[in-house]
């Protein structure tokens, strides 16, 4: 298939398309590198422009073929959207209206967005379902959920089959190392948590006081290439079905804490740790229910610790 990857040069869409590469497919990265990397759109062709230009969007679709979409695209800092959520509703819910007109004058059928846990907001259940309240405590959550609605409402009328699936934190790079998870500013846990314990620098622990079992946030942590299997996954489920909605994580969660022993043990070094608050906007505990994910993606999840190890070996030769 020939499949447009909006936020094609970030680092889940760029994991994604790798993959895509792989099993065949021909990944056409959209994208205007306000987030992504020039240097990680070696999968395929980039159609490059902003997620808000409808045009461009159009002339990508029809320029290319595209079979179907896979929609990165967004902004996603968390802390970020509670002080700019103009910008959050903006790029994110205008973004995604943008695509849907594009499209369906292009004639495209098939759209797997890229949503969030965020949209579930604070846990009410040990582990959230699909149907748990969407409640978002910040601008990016309430964007994300603003989108699936977007979604809902526009895609039937378009005749796009369509999946939205919310994943939980994502973590890793290839096994290659050939791409990895990149930000700037670098605000993800275990690139930090990596850093830190590779150089001898310091890891900034936000909130140590949550009502958790230590005190520190448990997060539902992905390995990154097995979430890019998923949308694969979604696009074929998409094909037979109109939509779905569907959580990606591995059902089990593991809190910052933790993760700093699992860096330590995979890393052989001890890490310094420096507290601080809560962060704005951060829920105490976000860990998937993936009775659903199980019904139709069959492969296993990499454990959080292997996830470390693998990160371990990128840093060592970057």
């Amino acid at each position: 298939m020939n499949i447009l990857v909006t936020g094609g040069a970030g680092y889940i869409g760029s994991h994604t398309c790798k993959l895509l590469k792989r099993l065949g497919h021909n990944p056409i990265v959209f994208d205007n590198f306000s987030n992504g990397w020039p240097q990680w759109v070696r999968f395929g062709p980039l159609a490059f422009g902003d997620i808000r230009d409808e045009e461009a969007l159009y002339q990508a679709l029809k320029g290319f073929d595209a079979e179907a979409v896979i929609h990165f695209a967004a902004k996603a800092y968390v802390e970020e959207s509670t002080r700019l959520p103009e910008m959050y509703f903006d790029h994110n819910v205008g973004g995604t209206v943008a695509l849907l007109k594009a499209m369906k004058r292009a004639g495209t059928k098939q759209l797997v967005f890229s949503s969030s846990c965020a949209t579930y907001g604070h846990a009410r259940t040990p582990t959230m379902k699909e149907d748990h309240v969407q409640a978002p405590t910040n601008p990016y959550g309430i964007s994300k959920l603003m989108c699936e609605q977007v979604i809902g409402e526009v895609a039937p009328v378009a005749g796009i089959r369509h999946a939205a699936l919310r994943y939980f934190n994502v973590i890793g790079n290839d096994p290659e190392g050939e791409i990895y998870e990149r930000h700037e500013p670098e605000t993800h846990v275990l690139p930090n948590l990596m850093k830190a314990a590779m150089t001898g620098g310091t890891f900034t622990l936000f909130g140590t006081d949550h009502p958790t079992p230590d005190g520190s946030a448990v997060r539902d942590y992905v390995y990154v290439m097995d979430l890019a299997m998923a949308h694969v996954e979604a696009l074929k489920m998409i094909e037979s079905r109109d939509r779905f909605i569907s959580n990606v994580g591995r059902g089990e969660g593991t809190s910052v804490k933790e993760l700093v022993r699992a860096v330590e043990e995979a890393v052989g070094k001890q890490v310094k740790v420096e507290e601080k608050p809560i962060r704005a906007g951060d829920p105490p505990t976000l860990v998937a229910d993936n009775s659903f994910l199980k019904t139709w993606f069959p492969h296993p999840f990499m454990e959080t610790v292997e996830v470390a190890r693998m990160m371990a070996g990128v840093f060592r030769g970057q």
